[in-house]
């Protein structure tokens, strides 16, 4: 059943694991066999890193793939797909490394599988340069889930940089077909809430400052709104290593969700990483678009796939956002355009349509 092989670039735009993510979950749906050359090239430490190898066996093991060329460092993989399976799958990488882009590169691939699956993801919860498992629940969760399917996240053990040792279970059924969907409508903001944390041996007092840095900063552009961020001490039994962040959600009055977040580091003062989530969400707010910035490129491969035309309104367009359109026309044939937002009250603003003729992608085990 197997086409031609298709080759991807993996040095181009975003140059980095996100390509691995987005080529190799449309492989695996689309039963394509992929290669991926020049992995990461530009990259400081090139080739395949512990967290991209342990989503490539994953996804490997979700379909009883072939994967050819997948070590640490490599720049050159082969995959050949084969049928997705539910089940309950294991990835772990080891390191801190997402479990959030485990999530990511998993998560279109079992939704078409013939069963129900449990998804059991090791590493960090918490990380750098990947959504927080809070942002997974609290913003990524009920906006996906309007392409009609439903997940359930279980938090079990939280895991931070340097070590992970994070576990989250992942529960989900198959779908027949996904619904496109229409986030073009932001709304007005009707509350705003988080949760600032410190885990491990980091006091208390650090995840207060967070959080009444970061609602002196909204106080100041929401007057009269109600803020609510929560300092929490999470469970000594739930997380492992110390960590310290905060997340910010504002909700809007249409069921938009966008967010800022940020997390500690040593010898950042703790009000410092309040602000910065809370200007990450402002800046979110600024520019008139009905998902944040991390949610974008997250929705594009469910566009790509849905059956009919989905549209988002956001602002400016990441890089990540453009390397998963090219992958997903490039991939799956899907077409989208992207153009400035032409509504009066975005005249201002830096607010773009991303739209999307899905390709309908029908689960053929169902």
């Amino acid at each position: 059943m197997a086409g031609p092989r298709v080759e991807v670039d993996g040095g181009v735009l975003e140059g980095g694991g996100q390509i691995l993510r987005v080529s190799t979950a449309l492989s695996c749906l689309l039963g394509v066999p992929l290669r991926v050359e020049k992995i990461r090239a530009g990259r400081s430490t090139p080739g395949l890193r512990p967290q991209h190898l342990s989503g490539l066996e994953m996804v490997r093991d979700l379909c009883d793939g072939q994967l050819d060329g997948a070590e640490i460092g490599s720049t050159e993989i082969t995959f050949t797909p084969g049928r997705i399976r539910g089940g309950t799958h294991t990835a772990d990488t080891k390191t801190a490394g997402s479990v959030c882009l485990l999530l990511q590169v998993s998560m279109p691939c079992v939704l078409f599988a013939a069963s129900p699956s449990e998804l059991r993801l090791r590493g960090g919860t918490n990380a750098e340069m990947a959504p927080q498992i809070d942002y997974t629940t609290m913003v990524f969760k009920p906006i996906v889930e309007k392409f009609g399917f439903k997940f359930n996240c279980d938090i079990k053990m939280r895991g931070y940089y340097p070590k992970g040792g994070g576990e989250v279970i992942v529960q989900m059924s198959p779908v027949k077909q996904l619904n496109p969907i229409n986030l073009t409508d932001r709304g007005s903001v009707t509350k705003i809430h988080g949760r600032a944390f410190v885990a491990g041996v980091l006091p208390f007092k650090m995840a207060k400052d967070m959080a009444a840095a970061a609602v002196r900063c909204l106080r100041k552009e929401f007057r009269d709104l109600y803020v609510n961020i929560q300092p929490v001490q999470e469970p000594g039994d739930q997380a492992f290593g110390n960590g310290s962040g905060i997340i910010i959600t504002a909700e809007t009055s249409t069921g938009c969700l966008l967010a800022g977040s940020s997390l500690g580091k040593r010898g950042v003062n703790a009000d410092k990483v309040g602000i910065e989530a809370a200007e990450m969400l402002l800046a979110n707010l600024r520019h008139g678009g009905a998902v944040d910035e991390h949610l974008q490129d997250q929705l594009i491969i469910f566009m790509a796939l849905a059956s009919g035309v989905s549209r988002i309104k956001t602002g400016p367009v990441t890089l990540h956002t453009k390397t998963a359109i090219h992958f997903a026309e490039q991939l799956a044939k899907a077409k989208f355009t992207v153009k400035k937002s032409e509504d009066e009250e975005d005249a201002s603003k830096d607010a773009y349509i991303i739209e999307c003729q899905g390709i309908g992608m029908t689960n053929s085990n169902l």
